[in-house]
Order: C-alpha cells, then sequence, then structure tokens
C-alpha cells in the first residue's frame, strides 16, 4: 500500500487526548473525513478519525479510543499519511503539498532555488524556496506567479518580476 503525508503532529491539545496537528494538505475535509483511516509514523499505525477542528491556523484531531492526553503524547512529532486508495485522482493542475517540495525553481530558465516547503495559506498556498544565496521566499501559488510544473523534470517555472526571487 502507498500512503500521501497528509499532516505532522506538533503537539497535545487540553487533557482530553487532541492532537495539535500542522496540515500538509488542501483538502482538509476529505482528508480528514470523520471515521475514515489515517495513518500514523513510519509504522503507519491505523487509526480512525474521531473529529477535527481548524484552530488559529491549525487543526485539532481526536481519533477513535484516545480519551486522554497519556494515550497520545506518545505521537508528538509523528507524520500522518492516507492511503492513496482513500485518495482521490487529482484535476489537472492540482498537486500534492509533498510532490511540490524538492522541486528546482527555475525563472526565464535560470534555475533560482529550490521549493523547500508548501505553507497552507488564506488565499493562496505559497512555494518557500530556498534561493541559491541561502536565503529563502515566499512565492504564491497561483498561475500568475507559477507559469508550469513538471514533476518528472523535478521542475517549476516562475515568472520574472523584481523582488520576487
Amino acid at each position: 500500500m502507498e500512503y500521501k503525508l497528509i499532516g505532522r503532529i506538533a503537539n497535545t491539545h487540553g487533557l482530553k487526548g487532541e492532537l495539535k496537528v500542522i496540515p500538509e494538505t488542501d483538502f482538509i475535509e476529505e482528508r480528514f473525513q470523520i471515521n475514515s483511516a489515517i495513518y500514523l509514523g513510519k509504522e503507519k499505525q491505523k487509526v480512525l478519525v474521531k473529529s477535527y477542528r481548524e484552530h488559529q491556523g491549525i487543526l485539532l484531531l481526536e481519533m477513535v479510543g484516545y480519551e486522554d492526553i497519556n494515550q497520545v503524547e506518545k505521537y508528538k512529532g509523528y507524520e500522518i499519511y492516507k492511503s492513496t486508495n482513500d485518495i482521490k485522482p487529482l484535476a489537472k493542475g492540482e498537486y500534492y503539498f509533498s510532490d511540490l517540495k524538492g522541486l528546482d525553481a527555475y525563472v526565464n530558465g535560470e534555475k533560482k532555488g529550490r521549493v523547500i516547503d508548501v505553507e497552507a495559506g488564506t488565499k493562496a498556498n505559497n512555494l518557500r524556496i530556498l534561493k541559491e544565496d541561502g536565503k529563502t521566499a515566499l512565492v504564491p501559488f497561483l498561475p500568475v506567479f507559477v507559469t508550469g510544473v513538471d514533476l518528472e523534470s523535478r521542475r517549476i517555472d516562475i515568472i520574472e518580476m523584481a523582488g520576487l526571487l
């Protein structure tokens, strides 16, 4: 079975077994659907989603059968995965965050850096690019800024704009 990264457990929340999750997906409602299976850590331990809610830019996640902070503390730092069998295919022009990470960023055919993270935003997701000079830049992942994505070539093309990269 293959898996896609959908989040990272940052910490616990309260005493009733809730976990603070940093989402790694644009499809929160689908990936964290109530009673659906998610998989924790390298061992891919299967658990069921009891509930989730958004809170101050993160998710608060409850899992079926975990009612106490003592039961969930061990999961701090774990990654959360979804089976690819449970994920609908993406439409043209849609990408998983994990597929965008590691792409080389080009402007006018010249390599300018590498995508090191994708940050979920309220109006648009942002690509965090580690530039060749060691600094980072944020580029909105919108067609007006990103002109092409080629996963096979591990490349993303960005428009030339003063101050962007």
